[in-house]
This record gives C-alpha cells, sequence and structure tokens, in this order.
C-alpha cells in the first residue's frame, strides 16, 4: 500500500489554503503572546487602575496558556485535514463499492447518514482536547465548575442532538434538491435556501424553549429591586421582553455573560447567575440596556440579513459545483458521482473555512461597529457612562480577559472592541 498520491490542482489549492491559514495563525498567536508577555512585570500606564498586578500576571499567564494550547490544536487539526482530506474522503465516497457512494438515487436518508456519519467521526479528536481545557486549563485559572459526569453527559446530550438535526436537515435538502431541480434545474437552489433560512428563523424561536432547557435551568429573575429595574428599563427603551431568565451557567464555568434569544413576541433576556452575583443592580441595568441596543438599532436583523445572502451565495456555489464534473475529479472522487449531493457538502464542510477565514477582518470590523453602537445607546438609556464601563472592567477582571492584545490579533479574532477602546469611546460620547 502506498500513501503518495498525485495532487490535483483543485487539492493542491486547498492543501496550500489550509497551510496559509495555519501558518498565519501561528505567526499571529506568537505575535500577540510576545506583545502581551512583554507587558507581563507591571501593568503598563494605559491599563489604568483596571488590575492589581497579581491579576493583571494572571490574566497574561491565562491568556498565554490559551495561546499556546490553541497553536498545538492548529498544528494538530492540519495535519488531520490534509490525511483526511487527500486520502480518507476520496475513499469514503469513491472506493467504496456501495449503493451510498455510487448512486445518486441513493435515499436521502443514506446519503445523509454517511455524510454525517463522516464529519461526526472527524470531531472525536476535538472532544480529547476540549478535555483538557476544561479540567486542565480552566482548572488551573479558577473557571472550571463542572464535574466530569456532567462534562460527559453535556458531550453525549450535544451529540446526539448534532447527529439528529444533521441527517434531518440533510436528508430533507437532498430530497429537496431532487424535487425541485427536475423542475427548476437552474434555480432550485434559491427555494431550497429559502426554506432552509426559514428553518434557521423557526430555531431561534424553539431553541431556548425546548434545546437550552436539556443542559441548563432557566428561572425566571426574582421578584425584588434588579427586577424592577430591569423590566422598567425594557419599558423605557421599548424592548418589551416577555420574560427575563437566570441561567444556571456557574454549574459549569465561573464566567459570566447576558443575552437576549428570540424576536418580536419570543425574545427574553437571560442573566447568567455569576453575573448576578458579580455586579452591582446599576451595571448589570448597563449590560443590559447594551443588549437591547443590538436589538433597538437593528443589529439583529442586519446581521440576519448578512447571513441571508452570504447563504445564498453559498448555495449558489453548491449548485454550480454540484454539476461539474471537474469539481468532482479535482477531489479525487468518481465520475459517476456527479450530481451526488453528500460529498459536495463534506467538501464545504471540511474546506470553505480556509477561504472564508480572510473575510473575518471584514465581518469583526462591522460587528466591533455594532458594539460601539450598543454601548452609546446604553450610554443614553442609563443616563452615564460609568456603570457600563464598571460592568465591562468587572467583566474583563473575573473573565482574566488580556485588555491589550496585539492590534493583529483584534483584527483577526475580536468581534468586540478593546476594554480601552471602549472606555473611551463611551467617555467621550462618542
Amino acid at each position: 500500500m502506498t500513501f503518495m498520491i498525485e495532487l490535483t490542482q483543485i487539492q493542491a489549492i486547498v492543501v496550500c489554503a489550509a497551510f496559509a491559514q495555519v501558518i498565519f495563525e501561528l505567526f499571529l498567536k506568537r505575535a500577540n503572546e510576545k506583545h502581551i508577555l512583554s507587558m507581563r512585570g507591571d501593568p503598563p500606564s494605559e491599563s489604568g487602575d483596571l488590575m492589581d498586578r497579581r491579576t493583571w500576571i494572571k490574566a497574561t499567564d491565562y491568556s498565554l496558556v490559551k495561546s499556546r494550547f490553541s497553536s498545538v490544536e492548529e498544528i494538530f487539526g492540519v495535519v488531520l485535514f490534509v490525511g483526511v482530506f487527500l486520502y480518507v474522503f476520496p475513499f469514503a465516497f469513491s472506493e467504496w463499492k456501495t449503493e451510498v457512494s455510487h448512486s445518486a438515487e441513493a435515499s436521502p436518508w443514506l446519503c445523509a447518514l454517511v455524510a454525517t456519519v463522516f464529519l461526526t467521526v472527524l470531531q472525536i479528536p476535538s472532544l480529547f482536547s476540549d478535555w483538557i481545557k476544561q479540567f486542565y486549563l480552566e482548572e488551573k485559572f479558577g473557571f472550571n465548575k463542572s464535574t466530569k459526569g456532567l462534562w460527559v453527559v453535556d458531550k453525549i446530550k450535544g451529540s446526539i442532538l448534532g447527529f439528529v438535526f444533521s441527517v434531518l436537515l440533510l436528508a430533507l435538502m437532498i430530497w429537496l434538491y431532487r424535487v425541485i431541480s427536475s423542475a427548476l434545474p437552474n434555480t432550485w437552489w434559491i427555494l431550497v435556501f429559502v426554506v432552509f433560512f426559514g428553518i434557521q428563523l423557526l430555531l431561534m424561536i424553539l431553541w431556548p424553549k425546548f434545546i437550552i432547557p436539556l443542559f441548563n435551568k432557566l428561572s425566571p429573575l426574582e421578584a425584588g429591586e434588579l427586577k424592577d429595574r430591569l423590566m422598567a428599563l425594557s419599558e423605557k427603551t421599548g424592548f418589551k421582553a416577555q420574560a427575563i431568565e437566570v441561567i444556571d451557567g456557574s454549574k459549569r464555568s465561573g464566567h459570566s455573560n447576558a443575552y437576549f434569544t428570540g424576536f418580536g413576541k419570543f425574545r427574553r433576556i437571560v442573566l447568567y447567575d455569576t453575573l448576578i452575583e458579580q455586579m452591582e443592580t446599576e451595571e448589570i441595568e448597563a449590560v443590559l440596556a447594551h443588549e437591547v441596543g443590538h436589538y433597538k438599532l437593528g443589529h439583529i436583523p442586519k446581521r440576519l440579513a448578512i447571513s441571508f445572502f452570504l447563504g445564498l451565495g453559498g448555495f449558489f456555489l453548491l449548485s454550480y459545483f454540484l454539476k461539474s464534473p471537474w469539481f468532482y475529479e479535482g477531489f479525487g472522487l468518481d465520475e459517476d458521482l456527479t450530481m451526488s449531493f453528500a460529498p459536495v457538502l463534506v467538501v464545504f464542510s471540511l474546506a470553505l473555512g480556509f477561504f472564508t477565514y480572510w473575510l473575518s477582518p471584514i465581518s469583526n470590523y462591522f460587528s466591533r461597529k455594532h458594539e460601539f453602537e450598543a454601548d452609546h445607546f446604553a450610554r443614553k438609556a442609563v443616563g452615564s457612562p460609568e456603570p457600563l464601563v464598571s460592568a465591562l472592567r468587572k467583566l474583563y477582571v473575573e473573565n482574566l480577559s488580556h485588555p491589550l492584545p496585539h492590534p493583529l490579533m483584534t483584527t483577526f479574532h475580536y468581534s468586540h472592541p478593546t476594554l480601552l477602546e471602549r472606555e473611551k469611546a463611551l467617555r467621550s460620547g462618542m
């Protein structure tokens, strides 16, 4: 048996793209590590009085450990990808002499099952890295609150849900494609995508109601000053949430957050119990005002619109590649697989991210812009910048977030502005 193969042009392009991303990511992480390590001894003047020296060193070490472990994951991931992409993928979809691999008319359920099993098996190595992060890295810095038993149960539940959703959605997609493309061979992808975008919106409504409770307990916020002030704020800003709920995030992690889910009459505010423990009432009020700002300023519809057009473009590419024999040949597949949905979906899942990665600075830029706008909304809603500044500072300290990352790191990885940028904008009224 030989492990040497002659790469097609398409395979070479994808492999080069994978290595280009990983090499750049390693460079990015190394630059950020050197940047924050140079400040480890003492907090620089621009950080103000955010952290005492001991906490600053701890936050620096936390960032360094996460970055170095992520670098190991990047290297392992690209090695695994190349092996799977060049050897396992062509074998699985071309050399298995089965009904699935050599018939475009195979059962949609069977095609969806094969694609889902293939992609699910590839997720197994990530379980080991997740375990290390949870019970070594997070444990070392005091964030892990989960037990090993709870972690295993969570992974089993998540895997089962992911597997079932994947099979159902892929089978539906393949079935719709076969039904619609026979009548509308050139525009089927538009109708299929609209159906799936509708399912995405439906899941936004159903997820907090039926899926989140499988993992976390959601309880109504107890009556008292905090609830009264938050409800008053929501009324004042025209948000009118159906409910304010508290999620028991503390049973898994010491990190804290707040968000709202759903839309229309189904929207609800969710606060982490850790957030309530760590912050004063006016600070929580400012955090909520920031989240309301995203809603009132139309950020959610804007993001959905971007998602819609990007998804539509993805389905167009899918329709183009489906009918292109050169595409299948270029990925080491047999010609008789042309018009087979499962292998094309797997290729997209495996390779597309290496190309869209370079667009992340654009999406992050607009995301950070939205965060500034939501901060400004919160400032006006509570009448002062100080409650939100104080809340953000506590979030940084409690989560050991480093406030001065390398600028390139923020460009490629930060969907939120840094703390110092947000403070400056809040206090200047910009």
